[in-house]
């Protein structure tokens, strides 16, 4: 009986290696930093149930992560693109930034950081005054941007106005002539 059991426990045991290996790479492969995670909007697995909602800001959202961490609660945002250079893209810092902000006002707790995590790096970016600065300075830039009667759209990036789900409705020259070249 013992000569049966040794060895099923030397499988079960290399085994058990094997997945806790196996899972601490796919942690690191997501840009998850140590600690539990306490919510996850990527794909089904622990869906959150509700996102985050600030009353007090005007603003809701769904981080992809958020981990405990030895730190306080961290948003992590994962991104398919590829980060050209070491700095997040702006808009990405501002995304990150609500987040943090989020998790502020409806746990209570002003993370240090977030972490945004690219094909090609993860940047852990501090939730600096500055930052949250820039955040409520865009906030409120929004707010007052839906009560103008017509706002200019941007169309300084060709290919993203090509990618646009609201061609349809845009009805500017800018589109016009973007699509033409492109054609």
């Amino acid at each position: 009986m013992m000569m049966v059991l040794l060895p099923l426990a030397a499988v079960l045991l290399l085994a058990g290696i094997g997945l806790y290996v196996w899972a601490r790479r796919q942690r690191h492969a997501a840009g998850l930093p140590a600690g539990e995670i306490i919510a996850a909007d990527m794909g089904a697995w622990r869906r959150s149930e509700r996102p985050l909602m600030s009353r007090r800001y005007g603003l809701v959202g769904r981080p992809d992560y958020l981990v405990d961490t030895a730190d306080g609660v961290v948003p992590v945002e994962v991104k398919s693109t590829r980060l050209a250079g070491s700095d997040p893209y702006p808009a990405h810092k501002l995304q990150l930034a609500a987040y943090c902000l989020l998790v502020e006002d409806t746990m209570g707790s002003r993370p240090a950081y977030g972490i945004v995590h690219y094909a090609n790096a993860t940047v852990r970016l501090p939730f600096s005054d500055e930052l949250r600065d820039a955040l409520l300075q865009a906030l409120a830039a929004m707010r007052q941007a839906r009560q103008v009667a017509r706002v200019r759209r941007s169309h300084d990036d060709p290919a993203r106005c090509r990618r646009c789900g609201f061609q349809h409705a845009c009805g500017s020259d800018a589109l016009d002539s973007i699509t033409r070249t492109a054609s």
